[in-house]
């Protein structure tokens, strides 16, 4: 593995970077203060984002992507996280890569109207009682003729409000294994005004304000066959095929958010004078920064190698998994110190600080939990050894 930055990463590095800086910063404001993000304004970024190049960067080149590595597309990714997550999430979309798992005409419905960015997706896995044991879902498909019905209720949905459609994952069966039944899971494509598919709003949440949540409702919902995203019954596998990365997008964020803090901390510890000169120059203020400073290179180190072991084939969930473990991780803890340097000042809204400790919290729990994470390390650790 080379640690050197290509050409091409150093300017995906200086664009992404410039442009959340003088595209994005300007609006952060706004957004924490009303906790909403007006489409306005939504139109008005993305408009720059798509001319800058750096719309749906995430997809390939044959679908109008612009075709990054993964290692690339995890650099552009660290710069976007740098803003607050509504602006760069909603204004620079990347679609979900899932959509890539369609068929031609599924591709012409959903992908290419997110790729124009004339709408967006979100994906409905988690419900009020099942949140990592995905098989525990209760929400059900059934076949009617050459139609499915559906029923049930998903939350904690992202963006569902702004998006014109849903993959909702439903349990469609049953099937025996040597740890008893497990449900079957299919994906479905489901259209908002779909008769019987209702969007609620969700939850107020301390973390990334403007970026939404929404309660969806499937009553009766009736779709036709050619709505199943891949295979009847395979919603785990195309899942695991096209949504593996995800973990890694994660770290990525948490990491450019983690630079931003660690930034503020080192200016403010050269600037801030006490007792006759710099606290940075105090012990307890420079151990604190070289300890940041250790711990974010290790999480940067964690997620680059394995973004450039997704692109070699040899990745493997331990190694996503101590990814987005340690970035998510790192995150919490040099927000909390930046905080703590700054003193009453790092907690005012002046300063970013305050946001990034608040929106830190929400890491270590969505894309699969801090605890989620340690079982796949460990059970990849004990499978050699027969346990």
């Amino acid at each position: 593995m080379h640690f050197a930055l290509t050409e091409e990463q150093r300017m995906i590095v200086d664009t992404t970077r410039a442009f959340v800086e003088a595209e994005l910063y300007p609006h952060e404001a706004l957004v924490e203060r009303t906790g909403h993000l007006p489409m306005e304004l939504i139109r008005e970024v993305q408009a720059k984002a798509m001319a800058a190049g750096l719309y749906a960067a995430n997809m390939p080149e044959e679908v109008g992507g612009a075709g990054l590595d993964t290692l690339s597309w995890l650099l552009y990714e660290r710069e976007l996280g740098r803003a607050n997550y509504a602006l760069h999430w909603t204004c620079v979309a990347r679609p979900s890569n899932i959509l890539l798992a369609g068929t031609e005409a599924q591709r012409q419905k959903y992908l290419y109207p997110c790729l124009r960015g004339e709408t967006w997706d979100c994906l409905a896995m988690t419900e009020p009682g099942a949140g990592s044991d995905l098989r525990g879902m209760q929400a059900t498909a059934r076949q009617d003729g050459g139609d499915w019905v559906l029923n049930g209720t998903k939350h904690f949905i992202s963006h569902a409000d702004i998006a014109g459609f849903t993959i909702a994952f439903m349990a469609t069966g049953e099937e025996e294994t040597p740890r008893g039944k497990k449900k079957k899971i299919t994906a479905f494509f489901v259209d908002k005004g779909t008769p019987g598919f209702t969007v609620r709003d969700g939850y107020r949440n301390v973390s990334h304000r403007g970026y939404s949540n929404a309660i969806l409702e499937f009553d009766d919902c009736r779709i036709p066959q050619e709505n199943i995203l891949g295979e009847l019954h395979k919603g785990f596998d195309v899942a695991n095929e096209w949504l593996g990365a995800t973990r890694l997008q994660v770290a990525a964020t948490c990491l450019g958010r983690a630079a931003r803090a660690l930034g503020h901390a080192l200016s403010y510890a050269a600037d801030r004078r006490q007792f006759g000169q710099q606290i940075g120059k105090f012990q307890g203020i420079s151990f604190k920064l070289a300890d940041m400073a250790m711990e974010l290179k290790a999480a940067e180190l964690l997620t680059w190698e394995a973004g450039w072991k997704f692109d070699q084939g040899s990745v493997t969930d331990a190694d996503m998994a101590m990814a987005k473990l340690k970035a998510t991780e790192v995150l919490a803890m040099v927000a909390d110190e930046a905080i703590q340097i700054h003193g009453g000042m790092g907690l005012m809204d002046e300063l970013p600080l305050e946001r990034i400790w608040r929106d830190a919290r929400v890491e270590r729990i969505w894309e699969g939990t801090s605890e989620i994470q340690r079982h796949i390390i460990s059970r990849e650790l004990l499978r050699p050894l027969g346990a």
